[in-house]
């Protein structure tokens, strides 16, 4: 379903800041979670994406929150964002009970993601790069193959500017 891209080194680390000195608890969902409970914990956790896992929780993408968001809003409004004027709240509000019906598996582009991962022992530079190379948000991190958390761009950005 998806590609990964990343940075597993398996050397043990030197001296300096690691993905795992950086990493945070983060909400996962899987294929068949519902679109609007994943909407939900986006808006909720105020999060910029979600790692989609498997029965065995390893990581197999990132859902952006734009992608929740494109099954919501009319294709013509994604077209033309003028016709969005036009439509009144009462409407709107429908579009977004409409992924009532839909799962996360829906929501996934046609394409799939290269998915950002990187091992605990990643450097914030390698992180850095990556999320820039494949504009992801955050970086699904690995132990053993099994989610251990994410660095999101917020808290990379909050490490090199603090340095």
């Amino acid at each position: 379903m998806s590609v990964t891209a990343g940075v597993c080194s398996s050397h043990p680390p030197e001296a300096g800041v690691r993905a795992r000195d950086l990493v945070s608890d983060f909400p996962t969902v899987t294929l068949d979670t519902p679109a609007l409970e994943a909407a939900r914990l986006l808006a909720d956790r105020d999060l910029p994406g979600l790692i989609v896992v498997d029965d065995r929780n390893r990581p197999l993408t990132i859902l952006p929150g734009t992608q929740v968001l494109r099954l919501a809003v009319p294709r013509y409004c994604q077209d033309d964002p003028a016709l969005a004027r036009v439509v009144d709240e009462a409407h709107a509000d429908a579009f977004m009970r409409a992924l009532g019906s839909k799962t996360v598996r829906e929501c996934m582009p046609e394409q799939p993601r290269e998915l950002a991962i990187a091992g605990s022992h990643a450097t914030v530079l390698e992180m850095a790069a990556l999320m820039a190379r494949i504009h992801s948000p955050l970086v699904a991190v690995v132990d053993s193959g099994r989610l251990v958390g994410a660095v999101t761009l917020r808290a990379l950005l909050d490490q090199v500017l603090a340095a």
